[in-house]
């Protein structure tokens, strides 16, 4: 078995340098020698058999069960090995095969009606509040940071996102605004509290309902920041602006006609709309096996050739598309390094076989960023061509005026 897995190892690290100690404790090394020498142990022959079947949904599980060991580095370290020899090598012929195999069956895993987009979300977002605390900056911003030059903190990056996407709305005081998956209510607090918009934030998270509203209370903004459990196709009411930050990876392909439909009847004639999403940019495929089976049940990360036909179908009209490229990748690096350093805590909350899996899902996530061909984008939408003004100079003046306020609320804080 141990031949048979240097071979197959062997096909994918080509540069740099990983030591392998196979169950029966053969000892081997691959790659050209070059870089930090980084050092795995399988713990039984089982586990290597199912590495070679079936490797993108195994190795987490291996990994996350103990039974592949990293003796020497992170497992973040043998992952950006793996992923950065991946994007010059062609992955092993069965590896393709399951990907095309789970390509074709996407739309079925993806079926995501109301009752199971409920169940998915509180897959993931229904933990303790504390786990959450670990890793997220103050405001529980659990979407894609925009850092605005190197070196910045998350705390100010996480609030330049916020700016960023409240410029681009170009929300005036007392419009009413949608903002589709709210979360903890961050975003739509900020609209409400500096923009001085009339706001309805909806989520299919219980926790992180109760969360919101608890956070609209606290800071007197419970009268313009409303949350409701609500699916985005079941809201009745017309917007002056929509928002949606970090929840369309969680609609489905099947489901893209719907969503924006929905968003074009919900939207004003005169209505500007912005979608912050993740995407792909090698086109469709489909989701990673461990990340759907352990992580985010339903998701999907599209590509922007299968969103915007569902736009143009809907009516929409695309007034500007920005692509974040490395702005995910340094936002994880920022989580991964928070919940490691208070890993001990997240162990008193779930136990160490979680704490495996949620340093796998944060290490596997910035590889992919950095590696994979992933994402973000924004596309600023409208029913109109004259919502928006004709240059994109307002973006940097709006921030600019929106910057001298959130910074000396935080500053009085």
């Amino acid at each position: 078995m141990a031949s048979v897995l240097r071979a197959f190892l062997k096909r994918i690290i080509q540069k740099g340098t990983l030591e392998v100690e196979a169950a029966d404790g053969e000892r081997f090394r691959i790659g050209d020698g070059t870089g930090s020498l980084v050092a795995i142990r399988f713990s039984d022959r089982a586990a290597e058999r199912q590495l070679l079947l079936n490797p993108a949904l195994a190795f987490g599980e291996l990994f996350t069960d103990s039974r592949i060991v990293v003796t020497r580095g992170s497992i973040y370290d043998v992952l950006e090995l793996a992923s950065s020899n991946l994007t010059v090598h062609e992955p092993p012929g069965l590896a393709k095969a399951l990907t095309t195999f789970r390509t074709a069956l996407r739309r079925i895993e993806q079926r995501n009606g109301r009752q199971r987009a409920k169940r998915n979300v509180a897959h993931h977002y229904d933990f303790d509040d504390r786990l959450y605390d670990l890793f997220l900056d103050a405001d529980r911003q659990y979407s894609c940071a925009y850092f605005e030059q190197t070196g910045q903190s998350l705390e100010d990056a996480q609030l330049a996102k916020k700016r960023h996407i409240a410029a681009k709305l170009l929300t005036e005081p007392g419009q009413s605004v949608l903002d589709i998956g709210c979360g903890w209510g961050g975003l739509a607090l900020y609209l409400a509290e500096f923009c001085d918009a009339e706001v309805i934030g909806i989520t299919l998270s219980e926790e992180q309902l109760k969360i919101a509203r608890l956070r609209a209370k606290q800071r007197n903004l419970a009268t313009r920041a409303k949350f409701r459990l609500q699916d985005y196709r079941t809201v009745p009411e017309r917007f002056d602006r929509i928002v949606s930050v970090g929840m369309f990876e969680h609609v489905g392909v099947g489901y893209y006609n719907a969503f924006f439909d929905n968003a074009a009847r919900r939207l004003a004639n005169d209505g500007v709309m912005l979608l912050h999403s993740i995407g792909r940019m090698d086109g469709p495929s489909s989701t990673n096996p461990w990340i759907a089976k352990h992580v985010f049940p339903g998701g999907y990360i599209p590509a922007l050739s299968e969103v915007l036909p569902a736009i143009e179908r809907a009516g929409l009209v695309v007034t500007d598309i920005e692509i974040l490229r490395l702005h995910y990748a340094e936002t994880l690096r920022a989580w991964r390094g928070r919940f490691l350093a208070r890993r001990e805590d997240a162990k008193a909350l779930y136990g160490e076989r979680f704490c495996r899996l949620w340093e796998f899902y944060l290490a596997a996530s910035e590889c992919s960023f950095r590696h994979s061909g992933l994402m973000v984008f924004q596309i600023q939408l409208a029913r109109r061509q004259d919502a928006v003004p004709l240059t994109r100079n307002y973006v940097t003046q709006r921030e600019a005026a929106l910057r001298a306020k959130d910074c000396s609320q935080v500053a009085a804080e």
